[in-house]
Protein backbone atom coordinates (compact mmCIF):
# COMPACT_ATOMS: atom_id res chain seq x y z
CA UNK A 1 0.00 0.00 0.00
CA UNK A 2 1.60 3.37 -1.39
CA UNK A 3 1.73 6.31 0.84
CA UNK A 4 -1.44 7.96 -0.31
CA UNK A 5 -3.42 5.34 0.63
CA UNK A 6 -2.77 5.01 3.54
CA UNK A 7 -2.96 8.52 4.49
CA UNK A 8 -6.42 8.14 2.90
CA UNK A 9 -7.23 5.39 5.54
CA UNK A 10 -5.66 7.51 8.55
CA UNK A 11 -7.93 10.87 7.02
CA UNK A 12 -11.21 8.52 7.16
CA UNK A 13 -10.86 7.51 11.39
CA UNK A 14 -10.04 11.24 11.77
CA UNK A 15 -13.22 12.41 9.93
CA UNK A 16 -14.98 9.56 11.95
CA UNK A 17 -13.86 10.65 15.03
CA UNK A 18 -13.94 14.37 14.86
CA UNK A 19 -10.50 14.97 14.31
CA UNK A 20 -9.12 17.76 12.34
CA UNK A 21 -5.35 17.02 12.01
CA UNK A 22 -3.21 14.24 13.94
CA UNK A 23 0.67 14.27 15.04
CA UNK A 24 2.48 11.36 14.83
CA UNK A 25 6.05 11.10 16.37
CA UNK A 26 8.69 8.91 15.58
CA UNK A 27 8.88 7.51 19.24
CA UNK A 28 7.00 4.74 21.51
CA UNK A 29 5.80 4.71 24.76
CA UNK A 30 9.38 4.96 26.64
CA UNK A 31 10.07 8.14 24.35
CA UNK A 32 13.21 6.72 22.54
CA UNK A 33 14.93 7.10 19.71
CA UNK A 34 14.98 3.48 18.28
CA UNK A 35 11.61 1.88 18.41
CA UNK A 36 10.55 -1.47 18.05
CA UNK A 37 8.61 -2.44 14.59
CA UNK A 38 5.39 -2.32 16.27
CA UNK A 39 5.55 1.49 16.70
CA UNK A 40 7.21 2.82 13.91
CA UNK A 41 3.94 4.79 12.89
CA UNK A 42 5.20 7.20 11.55
CA UNK A 43 7.57 5.34 9.14
CA UNK A 44 4.56 3.08 7.88
CA UNK A 45 2.77 6.05 7.54
CA UNK A 46 4.97 8.45 5.80
CA UNK A 47 7.55 5.94 3.91
CA UNK A 48 10.38 8.11 5.04
CA UNK A 49 12.35 5.51 7.14
CA UNK A 50 15.22 8.26 9.03
CA UNK A 51 15.10 7.96 12.59
CA UNK A 52 14.03 11.19 13.45
CA UNK A 53 11.11 12.95 12.16
CA UNK A 54 7.11 13.80 12.87
CA UNK A 55 4.43 13.83 10.52
CA UNK A 56 1.27 16.21 10.93
CA UNK A 57 -1.72 15.10 8.98
CA UNK A 58 -4.74 17.05 8.86
CA UNK A 59 -8.00 16.60 6.75
CA UNK A 60 -6.40 18.15 3.21
CA UNK A 61 -2.57 18.59 3.60
CA UNK A 62 0.16 17.09 5.37
CA UNK A 63 3.79 17.93 6.14
CA UNK A 64 6.99 16.39 7.87
CA UNK A 65 9.45 17.68 10.25
CA UNK A 66 13.63 16.54 10.08
CA UNK A 67 16.47 17.46 10.85
CA UNK A 68 19.55 18.19 8.78
CA UNK A 69 20.93 14.79 9.09
CA UNK A 70 17.74 13.84 6.81
CA UNK A 71 17.22 16.49 4.71
CA UNK A 72 18.41 14.93 1.45
CA UNK A 73 16.81 11.53 2.27
CA UNK A 74 13.30 12.83 3.02
CA UNK A 75 12.90 15.05 0.13
CA UNK A 76 14.12 11.62 -1.74
CA UNK A 77 12.30 9.43 0.49
CA UNK A 78 8.73 11.87 0.52
CA UNK A 79 8.65 12.76 -3.60
CA UNK A 80 5.04 12.07 -4.88
CA UNK A 81 3.72 11.18 -1.11
CA UNK A 82 1.74 14.32 -0.98
CA UNK A 83 3.82 15.16 2.25
CA UNK A 84 5.65 18.58 2.27
CA UNK A 85 9.31 18.16 3.92
CA UNK A 86 9.67 20.83 6.92
CA UNK A 87 13.57 21.51 7.27
CA UNK A 88 13.45 21.01 11.10
CA UNK A 89 15.82 24.60 12.93
CA UNK A 90 16.03 26.29 9.69
CA UNK A 91 14.97 30.02 10.54
CA UNK A 92 12.52 29.84 7.35
CA UNK A 93 10.87 26.57 8.91
CA UNK A 94 7.35 27.09 10.62
CA UNK A 95 7.47 24.91 13.48
CA UNK A 96 4.51 22.28 14.05
CA UNK A 97 2.11 24.67 16.40
CA UNK A 98 2.89 27.56 13.54
CA UNK A 99 1.83 25.15 10.78
CA UNK A 100 -1.24 23.93 12.38
CA UNK A 101 -2.34 27.71 13.38
CA UNK A 102 -1.85 28.77 9.60
CA UNK A 103 -3.71 25.19 8.21
CA UNK A 104 -6.70 25.04 10.67
CA UNK A 105 -9.21 27.52 11.54
CA UNK A 106 -9.70 28.17 15.71
CA UNK A 107 -11.37 25.10 17.53
CA UNK A 108 -9.98 22.41 15.77
CA UNK A 109 -9.06 19.29 17.02
CA UNK A 110 -5.58 18.03 17.15
CA UNK A 111 -5.20 13.75 17.83
CA UNK A 112 -1.89 12.59 19.25
CA UNK A 113 -1.43 9.15 20.77
CA UNK A 114 -1.01 9.56 24.37
CA UNK A 115 1.56 6.60 24.52
CA UNK A 116 3.49 7.72 21.52
CA UNK A 117 3.67 11.53 23.33
CA UNK A 118 5.58 12.21 26.25
CA UNK A 119 4.02 14.78 28.87
CA UNK A 120 6.56 17.29 28.19
CA UNK A 121 5.61 17.62 24.73
CA UNK A 122 2.29 17.40 24.92
CA UNK A 123 2.45 20.55 27.56
CA UNK A 124 4.66 22.33 25.05
CA UNK A 125 2.19 22.05 22.42
CA UNK A 126 -0.53 22.70 24.17
CA UNK A 127 1.31 26.17 25.43
CA UNK A 128 2.44 27.38 22.05
CA UNK A 129 -1.16 27.07 20.23
CA UNK A 130 -2.45 29.23 23.81
CA UNK A 131 -5.99 27.25 23.48
CA UNK A 132 -6.22 28.21 19.78
CA UNK A 133 -6.46 24.39 19.13
CA UNK A 134 -7.52 21.39 21.62
CA UNK A 135 -5.03 18.70 21.74
CA UNK A 136 -6.46 15.67 22.38
CA UNK A 137 -4.77 12.64 23.83
CA UNK A 138 -6.45 9.33 21.93
CA UNK A 139 -5.24 5.58 22.71
CA UNK A 140 -3.48 4.10 19.58
CA UNK A 141 -6.01 3.60 16.46
CA UNK A 142 -2.95 2.06 14.22
CA UNK A 143 -3.88 -1.34 15.07
CA UNK A 144 -7.02 -1.17 13.67
CA UNK A 145 -5.54 1.35 10.96
CA UNK A 146 -2.35 -0.63 10.17
CA UNK A 147 -3.40 -4.10 9.02
CA UNK A 148 -0.10 -6.05 9.12
CA UNK A 149 1.43 -4.20 12.16
CA UNK A 150 3.89 -5.63 13.78
CA UNK A 151 3.72 -7.75 17.07
CA UNK A 152 5.44 -6.83 20.27
CA UNK A 153 8.66 -8.51 20.51
CA UNK A 154 8.88 -11.45 23.27
CA UNK A 155 12.47 -12.56 23.11
CA UNK A 156 13.89 -13.13 26.74
CA UNK A 157 15.68 -11.05 28.66
CA UNK A 158 19.21 -11.99 29.85
CA UNK A 159 21.65 -10.54 32.51
CA UNK A 160 24.31 -7.85 31.95
CA UNK A 161 27.33 -9.50 33.81
CA UNK A 162 29.08 -8.15 37.71
CA UNK A 163 32.40 -8.62 35.61
CA UNK A 164 31.02 -5.96 33.10
CA UNK A 165 28.31 -4.12 35.15
CA UNK A 166 30.23 -3.29 38.27
CA UNK A 167 27.41 -2.57 40.92
CA UNK A 168 24.24 -5.15 41.49
CA UNK A 169 21.03 -3.97 40.97
CA UNK A 170 20.31 -4.02 44.48
CA UNK A 171 22.92 -1.85 45.15
CA UNK A 172 22.14 0.85 41.98
CA UNK A 173 18.31 0.65 43.65
CA UNK A 174 19.15 1.63 47.06
CA UNK A 175 21.48 4.45 45.56
CA UNK A 176 18.66 5.31 43.55
CA UNK A 177 16.19 5.19 46.94
CA UNK A 178 18.84 7.31 48.51
CA UNK A 179 18.43 10.21 45.94
CA UNK A 180 14.83 9.87 46.04
CA UNK A 181 14.75 10.32 49.76
CA UNK A 182 16.60 13.45 49.60
CA UNK A 183 13.72 14.82 47.51
CA UNK A 184 11.28 13.11 49.95
CA UNK A 185 9.50 10.83 47.09
CA UNK A 186 8.75 7.30 47.85
CA UNK A 187 8.17 6.42 44.51
CA UNK A 188 9.93 6.96 41.14
CA UNK A 189 8.64 5.21 37.47
CA UNK A 190 11.04 4.46 35.07
CA UNK A 191 9.85 4.38 32.04
CA UNK A 192 13.17 4.98 29.39
CA UNK A 193 14.35 1.24 28.30
CA UNK A 194 17.95 1.99 28.62
CA UNK A 195 17.46 3.23 32.27
CA UNK A 196 15.65 0.39 32.74
CA UNK A 197 18.38 -2.15 31.23
CA UNK A 198 21.27 -0.27 33.40
CA UNK A 199 19.24 0.06 36.70
CA UNK A 200 18.31 -3.90 36.53
CA UNK A 201 21.63 -5.12 34.83
CA UNK A 202 19.43 -6.63 32.43
CA UNK A 203 19.17 -6.55 28.59
CA UNK A 204 17.43 -7.80 25.92
CA UNK A 205 16.52 -7.72 21.95
CA UNK A 206 13.46 -5.72 22.06
CA UNK A 207 15.06 -2.79 19.90
CA UNK A 208 17.22 -3.39 16.41
CA UNK A 209 21.30 -2.49 17.59
CA UNK A 210 19.81 -1.64 21.13
CA UNK A 211 19.92 -3.98 23.63
CA UNK A 212 16.82 -2.95 26.10
CA UNK A 213 13.46 -4.49 26.37
CA UNK A 214 9.84 -3.20 26.61
CA UNK A 215 8.75 -2.49 30.51
CA UNK A 216 8.85 0.12 33.25
CA UNK A 217 10.29 -0.03 36.58
CA UNK A 218 8.53 1.23 39.68
CA UNK A 219 10.88 1.38 42.54
CA UNK A 220 8.94 2.25 45.43
CA UNK A 221 10.87 2.40 49.72
CA UNK A 222 10.32 -0.87 50.10
CA UNK A 223 9.61 -3.02 46.73
CA UNK A 224 10.65 -2.64 43.14
CA UNK A 225 8.16 -3.71 40.16
CA UNK A 226 9.34 -4.55 37.18
CA UNK A 227 6.10 -4.40 34.33
CA UNK A 228 6.96 -6.70 31.76
CA UNK A 229 5.45 -9.25 29.49
CA UNK A 230 5.66 -12.41 31.33
CA UNK A 231 7.05 -14.46 28.04
CA UNK A 232 10.14 -12.94 28.55
CA UNK A 233 11.09 -13.84 32.01
CA UNK A 234 12.41 -17.03 31.69
CA UNK A 235 12.94 -18.93 35.40
CA UNK A 236 16.45 -18.36 35.51
CA UNK A 237 16.05 -15.10 34.88
CA UNK A 238 12.66 -14.83 37.57
CA UNK A 239 15.40 -16.04 40.32
CA UNK A 240 17.98 -13.20 39.40
CA UNK A 241 15.47 -10.84 39.72
CA UNK A 242 14.04 -12.14 43.43
CA UNK A 243 17.67 -12.32 44.24
CA UNK A 244 18.00 -8.31 43.85
CA UNK A 245 14.57 -7.35 45.40
CA UNK A 246 12.42 -7.05 41.94
CA UNK A 247 9.29 -8.64 41.77
CA UNK A 248 7.46 -8.38 38.19
CA UNK A 249 4.27 -7.57 36.98
CA UNK A 250 2.51 -7.36 33.32
CA UNK A 251 3.45 -5.11 31.45
CA UNK A 252 -0.25 -3.15 31.24
CA UNK A 253 -1.03 -3.61 34.71
CA UNK A 254 1.17 -0.41 35.18
CA UNK A 255 -1.56 2.01 34.48
CA UNK A 256 -3.78 0.43 37.50
CA UNK A 257 -1.35 0.39 39.74
CA UNK A 258 -0.33 4.33 39.25
CA UNK A 259 -3.42 4.97 39.78
CA UNK A 260 -3.34 3.62 43.58
CA UNK A 261 -0.70 5.76 44.39
CA UNK A 262 0.20 9.14 46.39
CA UNK A 263 2.91 10.32 45.75
CA UNK A 264 5.61 9.12 42.41
CA UNK A 265 8.47 11.19 40.63
CA UNK A 266 8.29 11.39 36.76
CA UNK A 267 11.05 12.76 34.10
CA UNK A 268 8.24 14.49 31.95
CA UNK A 269 10.68 13.97 29.20
CA UNK A 270 10.35 9.99 28.95
CA UNK A 271 7.23 9.37 30.74
CA UNK A 272 4.34 9.31 27.98
CA UNK A 273 1.06 11.28 27.86
CA UNK A 274 -1.36 8.19 28.62
CA UNK A 275 1.09 7.37 31.98
CA UNK A 276 0.06 11.05 33.06
CA UNK A 277 -3.19 10.95 32.50
CA UNK A 278 -3.39 7.74 34.55
CA UNK A 279 -2.22 9.47 37.80
CA UNK A 280 -4.62 10.37 40.36
CA UNK A 281 -2.17 13.18 42.14
CA UNK A 282 -0.21 16.08 40.81
CA UNK A 283 3.30 13.80 40.36
CA UNK A 284 6.72 15.52 41.40
CA UNK A 285 8.59 16.06 38.08
CA UNK A 286 12.24 16.50 37.56
CA UNK A 287 14.79 14.42 35.27
CA UNK A 288 15.42 11.13 36.35
CA UNK A 289 18.10 10.19 39.08
CA UNK A 290 19.20 7.65 36.56
CA UNK A 291 20.25 9.49 33.26
CA UNK A 292 23.01 10.75 35.78
CA UNK A 293 24.14 7.60 37.64
CA UNK A 294 24.21 6.01 34.44
CA UNK A 295 26.02 8.67 32.50
CA UNK A 296 29.16 8.59 34.39
CA UNK A 297 31.05 5.35 33.99
CA UNK A 298 31.98 3.14 36.85
CA UNK A 299 35.45 1.13 36.93
CA UNK A 300 34.67 -1.91 35.93
CA UNK A 301 32.43 -0.40 32.56
CA UNK A 302 35.56 2.09 31.82
CA UNK A 303 37.54 -1.23 31.50
CA UNK A 304 34.81 -2.27 29.36
CA UNK A 305 35.30 0.26 26.92
CA UNK A 306 39.03 0.05 27.06
CA UNK A 307 38.52 -3.60 26.04
CA UNK A 308 35.73 -3.46 23.48
CA UNK A 309 37.76 -0.53 22.03
CA UNK A 310 40.62 -2.64 21.51
CA UNK A 311 38.93 -5.64 19.81
CA UNK A 312 37.04 -2.94 17.95
CA UNK A 313 40.11 -1.58 16.29
CA UNK A 314 41.99 -5.12 15.76
CA UNK A 315 38.70 -5.19 13.15
CA UNK A 316 38.97 -1.87 12.05
CA UNK A 317 42.52 -2.49 11.06
CA UNK A 318 42.05 -5.52 9.15
CA UNK A 319 38.87 -4.18 7.43
CA UNK A 320 40.95 -1.45 6.28
CA UNK A 321 43.88 -3.35 5.04
CA UNK A 322 40.88 -5.46 2.93
CA UNK A 323 39.34 -2.21 1.74
CA UNK A 324 41.77 -0.34 -1.21
CA UNK A 325 42.42 -4.14 -2.71
CA UNK A 326 39.15 -5.04 -2.78
CA UNK A 327 38.06 -1.59 -4.26
CA UNK A 328 40.48 -1.68 -6.70
CA UNK A 329 39.18 -5.16 -7.69
CA UNK A 330 36.22 -3.40 -9.23
CA UNK A 331 33.26 -5.41 -7.28
CA UNK A 332 32.89 -3.32 -4.17
CA UNK A 333 29.62 -1.63 -2.90
CA UNK A 334 28.49 0.38 0.01
CA UNK A 335 26.80 -2.82 0.90
CA UNK A 336 29.42 -5.37 0.81
CA UNK A 337 31.65 -2.60 2.07
CA UNK A 338 29.00 -2.83 5.21
CA UNK A 339 28.68 -6.43 5.39
CA UNK A 340 32.35 -7.28 5.27
CA UNK A 341 32.88 -4.81 8.17
CA UNK A 342 30.44 -6.48 10.21
CA UNK A 343 32.25 -9.50 9.42
CA UNK A 344 35.40 -9.01 10.87
CA UNK A 345 33.65 -7.30 13.66
CA UNK A 346 31.68 -10.76 14.63
CA UNK A 347 34.98 -12.19 14.66
CA UNK A 348 35.63 -10.69 17.98
CA UNK A 349 35.38 -12.01 21.25
CA UNK A 350 32.01 -10.86 23.23
CA UNK A 351 30.57 -9.30 19.57
CA UNK A 352 27.12 -9.38 19.83
CA UNK A 353 25.57 -6.94 17.30
CA UNK A 354 26.13 -3.85 15.47
CA UNK A 355 25.06 -0.67 17.80
CA UNK A 356 23.24 0.97 15.05
CA UNK A 357 23.01 0.51 10.88
CA UNK A 358 26.18 0.99 9.43
CA UNK A 359 26.32 4.10 7.52
CA UNK A 360 28.46 3.42 4.23
CA UNK A 361 28.14 6.31 2.27
CA UNK A 362 30.87 6.48 -1.05
CA UNK A 363 30.75 9.81 -2.91
CA UNK A 364 27.76 12.28 -2.99
CA UNK A 365 25.85 9.75 -0.60
CA UNK A 366 28.20 11.27 1.64
CA UNK A 367 26.21 14.57 1.88
CA UNK A 368 23.33 12.20 3.46
CA UNK A 369 24.56 12.28 6.66
CA UNK A 370 22.94 9.67 8.18
CA UNK A 371 22.59 7.67 5.02
CA UNK A 372 22.04 3.90 5.17
CA UNK A 373 22.80 2.23 2.06
CA UNK A 374 19.79 -0.40 0.63
CA UNK A 375 19.14 -2.95 -2.25
CA UNK A 376 17.48 -0.07 -3.77
CA UNK A 377 20.02 2.94 -2.94
CA UNK A 378 22.98 0.71 -3.38
CA UNK A 379 26.36 1.36 -5.24
CA UNK A 380 29.85 0.54 -6.86
CA UNK A 381 32.74 1.77 -5.17
CA UNK A 382 35.19 3.16 -6.81
CA UNK A 383 38.98 3.41 -6.31
CA UNK A 384 38.41 7.64 -6.43
CA UNK A 385 37.18 10.38 -3.96
CA UNK A 386 35.62 9.61 -0.36
CA UNK A 387 33.74 7.05 1.41
CA UNK A 388 32.54 8.00 4.44
CA UNK A 389 31.93 5.21 6.97
CA UNK A 390 30.13 5.42 10.58
CA UNK A 391 30.03 2.52 12.22
CA UNK A 392 29.83 0.56 15.98
CA UNK A 393 29.63 -2.47 17.12
CA UNK A 394 27.71 -4.23 20.78
CA UNK A 395 30.36 -5.95 23.37
CA UNK A 396 28.86 -7.32 26.06
CA UNK A 397 31.69 -4.93 27.53
CA UNK A 398 31.09 -2.27 25.74
CA UNK A 399 29.38 -0.34 22.79
CA UNK A 400 31.21 1.06 19.83
CA UNK A 401 31.17 4.17 17.66
CA UNK A 402 33.76 5.46 15.05
CA UNK A 403 33.64 7.38 11.91
CA UNK A 404 36.62 7.48 9.31
CA UNK A 405 36.44 9.31 5.87
CA UNK A 406 38.85 7.28 3.57
CA UNK A 407 40.10 8.48 0.38
CA UNK A 408 39.83 5.75 -2.22
CA UNK A 409 42.22 7.77 -4.96
CA UNK A 410 42.19 10.64 -6.55
CA UNK A 411 40.92 13.89 -4.62
CA UNK A 412 40.59 17.84 -5.92
CA UNK A 413 42.19 20.71 -3.46
CA UNK A 414 38.54 21.29 -2.35
CA UNK A 415 37.94 17.97 -0.91
CA UNK A 416 41.39 17.62 1.21
CA UNK A 417 40.81 21.15 2.48
CA UNK A 418 37.56 20.35 3.79
CA UNK A 419 38.89 16.85 5.24
CA UNK A 420 41.91 19.17 7.03
CA UNK A 421 39.10 21.57 8.67
CA UNK A 422 37.03 18.56 9.68
CA UNK A 423 40.46 17.21 11.38
CA UNK A 424 41.39 20.10 12.91
CA UNK A 425 38.39 20.67 14.69
CA UNK A 426 38.25 17.10 15.45
CA UNK A 427 41.85 17.62 16.81
CA UNK A 428 40.99 20.67 18.87
CA UNK A 429 38.19 19.43 20.39
CA UNK A 430 39.72 16.11 21.66
CA UNK A 431 42.93 18.40 23.04
CA UNK A 432 40.25 20.56 24.97
CA UNK A 433 40.74 21.21 28.77
CA UNK A 434 38.02 22.88 30.81
CA UNK A 435 37.03 23.24 34.42
CA UNK A 436 34.55 21.08 36.18
CA UNK A 437 30.67 22.32 35.56
CA UNK A 438 31.70 23.41 31.57
CA UNK A 439 28.59 21.66 29.80
CA UNK A 440 29.14 20.41 26.27
CA UNK A 441 27.74 23.71 24.68
CA UNK A 442 30.93 25.78 25.81
CA UNK A 443 33.19 23.63 23.80
CA UNK A 444 31.39 23.15 20.61
CA UNK A 445 32.85 26.02 19.03
CA UNK A 446 36.76 24.30 19.12
CA UNK A 447 35.53 21.68 16.71
CA UNK A 448 33.51 24.51 14.62
CA UNK A 449 36.15 27.07 14.34
CA UNK A 450 38.42 26.17 11.56
CA UNK A 451 34.80 25.83 9.21
CA UNK A 452 33.61 28.95 10.51
CA UNK A 453 36.41 30.53 9.16
CA UNK A 454 35.79 28.89 5.72
CA UNK A 455 32.88 29.98 6.21
CA UNK A 456 31.54 26.45 6.21
CA UNK A 457 29.35 24.69 9.11
CA UNK A 458 27.18 21.59 9.99
CA UNK A 459 24.18 21.17 11.42
CA UNK A 460 23.75 18.52 13.38
CA UNK A 461 25.46 17.56 17.25
CA UNK A 462 29.07 17.59 17.72
CA UNK A 463 28.94 14.88 20.54
CA UNK A 464 26.47 12.42 22.29
CA UNK A 465 26.91 10.18 25.23
CA UNK A 466 27.91 6.07 24.89
CA UNK A 467 26.09 3.36 27.10
CA UNK A 468 27.88 0.89 27.83
CA UNK A 469 26.31 -2.15 26.37
CA UNK A 470 23.83 -0.20 25.98
CA UNK A 471 22.30 2.64 23.54
CA UNK A 472 24.81 4.20 21.14
CA UNK A 473 23.16 7.61 22.04
CA UNK A 474 23.22 8.42 25.68
CA UNK A 475 22.71 11.95 27.21
CA UNK A 476 21.99 13.72 29.24
CA UNK A 477 25.41 15.37 28.03
CA UNK A 478 25.68 16.66 24.69
CA UNK A 479 28.10 18.78 22.73
CA UNK A 480 26.47 20.87 20.64
CA UNK A 481 25.44 24.45 18.99
CA UNK A 482 21.93 24.49 21.02
CA UNK A 483 22.56 25.21 24.80
CA UNK A 484 22.50 21.95 26.64
CA UNK A 485 23.21 22.48 30.19
CA UNK A 486 24.41 19.46 31.49
CA UNK A 487 27.73 18.83 32.95
CA UNK A 488 30.71 17.43 31.53
CA UNK A 489 31.53 14.82 34.72
CA UNK A 490 34.80 12.60 34.87
CA UNK A 491 33.67 9.27 33.95
CA UNK A 492 31.38 10.20 30.84
CA UNK A 493 32.07 8.71 27.65
CA UNK A 494 30.93 11.35 24.68
CA UNK A 495 31.67 11.37 21.00
CA UNK A 496 33.92 13.49 18.97
CA UNK A 497 32.55 13.91 15.27
CA UNK A 498 32.63 17.15 13.55
CA UNK A 499 31.81 16.79 9.85
CA UNK A 500 30.96 18.65 6.01
CA UNK A 501 28.38 17.86 4.09
CA UNK A 502 28.07 18.86 0.17
CA UNK A 503 24.78 17.77 -1.12
CA UNK A 504 25.30 16.08 -4.48
CA UNK A 505 29.33 15.80 -4.47
CA UNK A 506 30.50 13.92 -0.64
CA UNK A 507 30.37 14.21 3.08
CA UNK A 508 33.27 14.06 5.58
CA UNK A 509 33.37 13.26 9.18
CA UNK A 510 35.99 11.87 11.40
CA UNK A 511 34.87 10.33 14.91
CA UNK A 512 36.37 8.88 18.44
CA UNK A 513 34.51 7.79 21.51
CA UNK A 514 35.85 10.00 24.82
CA UNK A 515 36.29 9.87 27.87
CA UNK A 516 36.24 12.49 30.02
CA UNK A 517 38.82 12.05 32.68
CA UNK A 518 40.67 14.36 35.36
CA UNK A 519 42.90 16.72 34.44
CA UNK A 520 44.59 18.71 37.48
CA UNK A 521 43.67 20.90 40.65
CA UNK A 522 44.80 24.29 41.28
CA UNK A 523 43.89 27.26 43.27
CA UNK A 524 41.24 27.91 40.69
CA UNK A 525 39.67 24.74 41.02
CA UNK A 526 39.28 21.41 39.31
CA UNK A 527 39.89 20.41 36.01
CA UNK A 528 38.88 17.81 33.23
CA UNK A 529 39.99 16.48 29.96
CA UNK A 530 39.40 13.99 27.73
CA UNK A 531 41.31 10.27 26.79
CA UNK A 532 40.65 8.87 23.08
CA UNK A 533 38.87 5.43 23.20
CA UNK A 534 38.81 4.96 19.82
CA UNK A 535 41.25 2.92 18.77
CA UNK A 536 41.98 3.48 14.79
CA UNK A 537 43.98 5.33 12.25
CA UNK A 538 42.98 8.01 10.62
CA UNK A 539 43.70 8.60 6.92
CA UNK A 540 46.66 10.98 5.95
CA UNK A 541 46.12 10.83 2.64
CA UNK A 542 43.79 13.84 2.41
CA UNK A 543 45.38 15.83 5.18
CA UNK A 544 47.01 19.31 3.60
CA UNK A 545 49.54 18.75 6.17
CA UNK A 546 50.86 22.48 6.39
CA UNK A 547 47.68 23.66 7.89
CA UNK A 548 48.06 21.80 10.92
CA UNK A 549 49.85 23.34 13.73
CA UNK A 550 52.62 22.13 15.65
CA UNK A 551 50.48 20.85 18.28
CA UNK A 552 48.13 19.41 15.77
CA UNK A 553 50.69 17.26 14.23
CA UNK A 554 52.32 16.25 17.71
CA UNK A 555 48.13 15.26 18.74
CA UNK A 556 48.06 13.12 15.40
CA UNK A 557 51.23 11.58 15.60
CA UNK A 558 51.08 10.44 19.48
CA UNK A 559 47.61 8.77 19.21
CA UNK A 560 49.24 7.10 15.79
CA UNK A 561 51.87 5.60 18.09
CA UNK A 562 49.24 4.71 20.84
CA UNK A 563 47.11 2.77 18.22
CA UNK A 564 50.33 0.86 16.73
CA UNK A 565 51.58 -0.19 20.11
CA UNK A 566 47.94 -1.49 21.59
CA UNK A 567 46.79 -3.27 18.34
CA UNK A 568 49.91 -4.78 16.48
CA UNK A 569 50.27 -7.15 19.12
CA UNK A 570 46.64 -8.60 18.19
CA UNK A 571 47.59 -8.60 14.49
CA UNK A 572 49.53 -11.06 11.89
CA UNK A 573 52.93 -9.74 10.58
CA UNK A 574 50.94 -8.07 7.21
CA UNK A 575 48.31 -6.60 8.75
CA UNK A 576 51.21 -5.23 11.48
CA UNK A 577 53.05 -4.21 8.30
CA UNK A 578 50.01 -2.25 7.10
CA UNK A 579 49.01 -0.69 10.40
CA UNK A 580 52.93 0.42 10.50
CA UNK A 581 52.77 2.64 7.62
CA UNK A 582 49.30 3.63 8.44
CA UNK A 583 50.45 5.45 11.55
CA UNK A 584 53.78 6.29 10.59
CA UNK A 585 54.45 10.06 11.89
CA UNK A 586 53.54 12.95 9.45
Amino acid sequence: MDTKKKIAILRNWMKSEGFDAMIIPSTDPHCGEYVPEHWEIRKWISGFTGSAGTAVITLDTAALWTDSRYFIQAAQQLEGSGISLMKDRLPETPSISEWLSDNLVNGCKIAICGEMFSHQEFQALQFELHGRLEIISCTDPFNDLWQDRPSLPKDHIYVQPIEFAGITAKDKINQIRGIMAKEQINTLLISALDEIAWTTNLRGNDVHCNPVFISYLLIGENACTLYIMPEKVSPEIQDYLTSQGIQTKEYNTIFADLKKLESVWIDSATTNQAIYDSLQINPFVKRSPVAFLKSVKNEQEIEGFHQAMLRDGVAMVKFLKWLHPAVVGGKETELSISNKLEEFRAQQANYLDISFDTISAYGEHGAIVHYEPTEETDIPVKPEGFLLLDSGAQYADGTTDITRTIALGDLTPAMKLDYTLVLKGFIQLGLAKFPTGTCGTQLDVLARQFMWSHGKNYLHGTGHGVGSHLCVHEGPHQIRMNHVPAELKAGMTVTDEPGLYLEGRYGIRTENTLLVVPFLETEFGSYLQFEHLTLCPIDKEPILVEMLSAEEKDWLNTYHLTVYEKLSPFLAPEEKEWLAEATKSI
